[in-house]
C-alpha cells in the first residue's frame, strides 16, 4: 500500500521524502557514531595515559636503582677508599666517610660497611649507629652473597625493614686501577634508600604521578607495579590513582554534544525546507550542466562534444545535405610563446567572432579545442565558404596595441551515404586538414577517397618498415667523404636503404614515416650500430651518421649511443653525428644536453644542410659545431654569380668561426674546382662517389692511398 501511496505522489513529493528520510537515516547513523565514538575517545584516552603512568612509574623505579647503583659503584671501585678499608683506620675511615653522612645525604638513608669475615665494620641510619641484622632480618645476607659474584657493579634491590620498604645496594670494596688477587679478602658497603613519604613525593613530582603509596596487595581500582627483590621475586607493590582523562574529556564536551544534536535536529528541519526549492532548481541547473557540456567556455561557441551530437542528429535526418569544414589556425602557437595565454585567449575570441560574422545563420560553429574550430553548414550554403574563411583569418588582428596575423588551414568533407557517424565524417575532414597543413598551409583541402587511399598505403608501408627492422632488412651504404685539396678518402657517411622485394623506397618516404610512427629510434640506432661494427674495419677513417631531431628529443638517446660504443670498443672521436637545424629550433634546451653529453666523450656533431633553413650564427657559436655541412641548393647555384658569392660567404663565415665546412652535392669537376678555391674542406658528391657497400669503400681507400 505504501508503495502505491507514492507512486501517486507528484515526483518532486517523492525526491523531498526520499532524501528527508535519507538524511533521517544519516541524522541516526551518526548519532550512533558519535556515541561510540566518544565512548572509544574516552576509554581510550584513559587507557593511554594509564599506559604513560605505568611506564612513568617503571622509569621512576629504575632511576632510583640507577641513581643508587651509581652511587654505591663511585665508592666501591674506589683506590683510596680500598687502601683506607684494608688499613687499620678502616673502621674510622667508614664511620666518616658513609655512615655519618647518612644524617643529611640525598642519595641514601643507611650505610653498612661489612668484613670479609661477614661482621659489620660499620653501620649507620641518618647519621646513627644501628643494628643492621635485627633492622633488615636476612635481605642483607641475601644481598651481599649476591654481590661477591656481581664483580664491579653493584647488585640493587627492594628490600624489607623494621622501617618499610627499602632500595639496597651492595658492592665489594675494589681498586680502580690496581690488580688484587682473585681470592683477596674483600670488604662489602652496603648503601640504603627508604621509600619515605619523601621519596615518594619526590617521584610524583619528576614523574607526574598522583597519589603514590606502597602496598602488599595491589588494590582493583589502583593501577600499580610490582617491586622486586635481589631474586626476583615481588616483595610488594607501587600504586596510584588513574586520572581517568576520558571521564574528563567528556565531562569538558558534554555540552557541545548537547548542541551538537540541537543543531542536527535544525539542519533536518532546514532540510524539509529546502528540499521543495531543491527540485525546482534541479532542472535549471541541469539546464545550466548541460551547457557547459556542450559549449566551449572561452568562446561560447560549441565544443567537441556539442557538435558530435548535433552532427549525429544532422546526418540521420539527411546524409547528403552537410558539409563539414575543421579549421587549424597557422602560427597560432608562435603568438601564445611570444606574447603568453592571455593574449592567446582574446585571439581565439577575436578569430570566432570574425570566422561567425561569415557565417550563415543555420550554420553549427565550435571549438573544437586549443586553435582547431569546426563549421558545419548546409550544402547550398557552403560554397567558396572555406576560402572566406582562410581570406578572413589572413587579415590582421589587434590585440592590446599589436599586430597579429595568423592564418588557417582547412580540411572539408562532404557526408555521403557511406558516412556512419560524426566521427567518421570529422575524421576524413582531419585528413583533408593534415593534407591541406602538409600542403604549405594557408589553404582549403577537399577529402577525396584518395586521401583513404594515401592513408592506408601509409599504414600499410609503416607496418613493413616495422617488420623489416625486426627483420633486420634495412641495408646502410656508404658515400665518401673527400679532403678537398689532398684528393684522398678521408670519412664516410652512413646512409640507410631500404630495398624490399617490391623494389627500392626512398629514404625520403620511409624515414618521414618512421618519425610519425615512432620507429625513428629503432631505425636510427639499428642504422648506427651497422655503421660502426663496418667502420671498424677502416682503421683511419672518419664515420657520419645522420641522426633525425625526433632522436635527439629522446633523453635516452645520449645514454643508448654511449652504451653502443662502448660495447663496440669504437672510438668516439671518429664519429660524427649529423643533424639539422630543425631540433635546434623545436627544443634547443633538450638538443644541447643530448649534444654536451655526448661530447663529453668525443663525439663530434655537424650541422647538416646549412643553407636550405633558418640557421643562425647565434646557434653556431651556442651549439659549438665542429663541422658545417653546405646544402646541395648552394653548391648547385655555383653556375652564377650571385650564387657564387653566397657560398663564398658562407664558407668565409664557417672559416671566421673555426668550423670546417664540408660541401654536398658536387656533381661536375667546376664545382669541385670552385669549391676547393673558396676553402672548402671536405667534398661529397656523385661526382666523387655514390653511396656504396663496404667493400667498395675499402677498395676506393686502398686505390685513392695509392
Amino acid at each position: 500500500m505504501s508503495r502505491l501511496l507514492f507512486t501517486g505522489l507528484p515526483l518532486r513529493i517523492r525526491v523531498v521524502i526520499a532524501v528527508t528520510a535519507f538524511f533521517l537515516a544519516v541524522a541516526a547513523i551518526l548519532a550512533v557514531l558519535i556515541a561510540v565514538s566518544v565512548r572509544d575517545m574516552t576509554s581510550t584516552a584513559t587507557s593511554i595515559d594509564d599506559a604513560r603512568a605505568r611506564h612513568a612509574a617503571k622509569a621512576a623505579i629504575a632511576a632510583l636503582q640507577e641513581h643508587l647503583s651509581a652511587t654505591a659503584r663511585d665508592n666501591t671501585v674506589w683506590d683510596d677508599g680500598y687502601e683506607h678499608i684494608t688499613s687499620p683506620e678502616a673502621k674510622e675511615f667508614s664511620d666518616t666517610t658513609w655512615g655519618k653522612s647518612t644524617i643529611d645525604n640525598p642519595l641514601f638513608d643507611a650505610s653498612i660497611v661489612v668484613t670479609p669475615q661477614q661482621t659489620i665494620l660499620s653501620s649507620y641510619k641518618k647519621g646513627q649507629e644501628f643494628d643492621p641484622h635485627s633492622f633488615f632480618d636476612s635481605s642483607l645476607a641475601d644481598i651481599i652473597g649476591h654481590a661477591k659474584t656481581s664483580g664491579r657493579v653493584p647488585v640493587v634491590s627492594f628490600v624489607r625493614s623494621a622501617d618499610g620498604l627499602a632500595i639496597m645496594a651492595a658492592g665489594m670494596i675494589r681498586p680502580y686501577n690496581r690488580t688484587i688477587d682473585a681470592d683477596a679478602p674483600l670488604h662489602t658497603l652496603v648503601l640504603v634508600r627508604f621509600m619515605s613519604a619523601e621519596t615518594l613525593d619526590e617521584i610524583e613530582q619528576t614523574f607526574d604521578l598522583d597519589d603514590l603509596s606502597v602496598s602488599e596487595t595491589p588494590e582493583p581500582h589502583m593501577l600499580s607495579v610490582p617491586l622486586n627483590d635481589a631474586d626476583g621475586n615481588t616483595l610488594t607493590y607501587l600504586q596510584w590513582e588513574s586520572r581517568e582523562p576520558g571521564t574528563m574529556i567528556y565531562d569538558r564536551v558534554h555540552g557541545y554534544l548537547l548542541t551538537a544534536a540541537i543543531v542536527l535536529a535544525a539542519f533536518l528541519v532546514a532540510v524539509l525546507v529546502t528540499g521543495f526549492m531543491a527540485v525546482r532548481m534541479l532542472q535549471r541547473s541541469t539546464d545550466r550542466a548541460r551547457h557547459r557540456a556542450t559549449h566551449d567556455v572561452l568562446s561560447g561557441l560549441l565544443n567537441r562534444a556539442g557538435i558530435l551530437e548535433k552532427l549525429d542528429k544532422a546526418i540521420a535526418a539527411d546524409r547528403a545535405d552537410l558539409m563539414l569544414h575543421l579549421i587549424d589556425l597557422d602560427g597560432f602557437k608562435g603568438v601564445n610563446d611570444a606574447w603568453g595565454h592571455a593574449v592567446g585567449d582574446e585571439l581565439i575570441k577575436l578569430v570566432a567572432a570574425r570566422v561567425q560574422s561569415h557565417l550563415p545563420a543555420d550554420a553549427l560553429f565550435a571549438r573544437l579545442g586549443g586553435d582547431e574550430f569546426a563549421v558545419a553548414t548546409p550544402l547550398h550554403t557552403a560554397t567558396d565558404l572555406a576560402q572566406r574563411i582562410v581570406d578572413c583569418v589572413a587579415e590582421p588582428f589587434m590585440i592590446g596595441g599589436r599586430t597579429i596575423e595568423i592564418g588557417a588551414s582547412i580540411g572539408t568533407v562532404t557526408a555521403q551515404n557511406d558516412v556512419p557517424d560524426a566521427l567518421e565524417l570529422l575524421r576524413r575532414a582531419d585528413m583533408a586538414l593534415y593534407t591541406a597543413k602538409e600542403g604549405g598551409r594557408g589553404q582549403a583541402v577537399t577529402f577525396t577517397a584518395n586521401l583513404d587511399n594515401d592513408r592506408l598505403m601509409a599504414a600499410e608501408l609503416e607496418d613493413r618498415l616495422r617488420r623489416a627492422l625486426e627483420r633486420g632488412e634495412i641495408q646502410v651504404a656508404y658515400q665518401p667523404l673527400f679532403d678537398a685539396q689532398a684528393g684522398r678518402v678521408v670519412g664516410v657517411e652512413a646512409l640507410a636503404q631500404w630495398v624490399p622485394i617490391t623494389g627500392r623506397v626512398s629514404p625520403e618516404i620511409f624515414i618521414p614515416i618512421a618519425e610519425r610512427s615512432g620507429l625513428i629510434d629503432q631505425l636510427g640506432m639499428q642504422v648506427l650500430k651497422t655503421a660502426i661494427e663496418q667502420a671498424q674495419k677502416w682503421k683511419t677513417l672518419a664515420l657520419s651518421v645522420n641522426v633525425s631531431p625526433i632522436q635527439l628529443r629522446n633523453p635516452n638517446f645520449p645514454a643508448d649511443v654511449i652504451r653502443l660504443l662502448d660495447k663496440t670498443g669504437f672510438d668516439p672521436h671518429r664519429l660524427t653525428l649529423e643533424i639539422t637545424e630543425g631540433v635546434l629550433m623545436s627544443n634547443p634546451d633538450q638538443a644541447r644536453r643530448a649534444i654536451e653529453a655526448l661530447r663529453n666523450i668525443g663525439v663530434k656533431f655537424a650541422l647538416d644542410d646549412f643553407g636550405c633553413g633558418y640557421a643562425s650564427i647565434g646557434a653556431l657559436r651556442t651549439f659549438g659545431f665542429d663541422r658545417m655541412k653546405i646544402d646541395r641548393s648552394l653548391v648547385s647555384g655555383l653556375k652564377n654569380r650571385e650564387g657564387s658569392e653566397v657560398l663564398t660567404a658562407t664558407i668565409s663565415l664557417a672559416h671566421a668561426l673555426n668550423i670546417p665546412v664540408t660541401a654536398e652535392g658536387v656533381e661536375t669537376p667546376e664545382q669541385m674546382a670552385a669549391l676547393k678555391q673558396t676553402g672548402c674542406d671536405q667534398l661529397q658528391g656523385f661526382l666523387l662517389g655514390r653511396p656504396m657497400s663496404g667493400a667498395d669503400i675499402a677498395a676506393l681507400v686502398r686505390s685513392s692511398a695509392a
